[in-house]
């Protein structure tokens, strides 16, 4: 097998055992605030000292074009009507050209803070997309 840069363009999105086809996929993205410290001792000139703080992820948000009848994004989004949040676990995998997960991003507890349909235009010819925002409760890079 060549080592060579992955296409972002072949991945695929399971809740559990369901795969569903998504065309896009944004927000793998987590960061460590830095915390500055300065005490009275140092002189005006010095730099504070760094150190790591809190971890924080960001929303991630899944983009599909919508299929006539299939409203399982937006009963999630909308928990049927029930005040208790339903959470799941997502696995997005990065797959190479024999279909196996090269990157494996596992999400843990996520549920939808934001459901977004499509933008309607007369004069347009573009496929319907609807989009989910989800927040979790971090991500883990699965090792293959």
């Amino acid at each position: 097998m060549a080592n060579y840069p992955l296409p972002v363009f072949y991945f695929s999105v399971s809740f559990g055992a369901d795969n569903i086809g998504f065309s896009e996929v944004s927000g793998l993205s987590q960061e460590i605030q830095a915390i500055e410290y300065r005490d009275g001792l140092m002189p005006g000139t010095t730099l504070p000292l760094k150190r790591p703080g809190l971890h924080k992820a960001g929303n991630v948000t899944l983009k599909r074009g919508i299929v006539a009848g299939n409203y399982d994004l937006y009963n999630w989004f909308n928990n049927n009507g029930n005040p208790n949040v339903e959470r799941r676990d997502l696995t997005i995998s990065l797959l190479n050209d024999e279909q196996q997960p090269v990157f494996v991003w596992k999400i843990l507890q996520a549920f939808p803070v934001k459901c977004e349909g499509p933008g309607l235009k007369a004069s347009g010819n573009d496929v319907a997309i609807e989009s989910l925002d989800l927040v979790h409760e971090g991500i883990q890079l699965v090792k293959q």
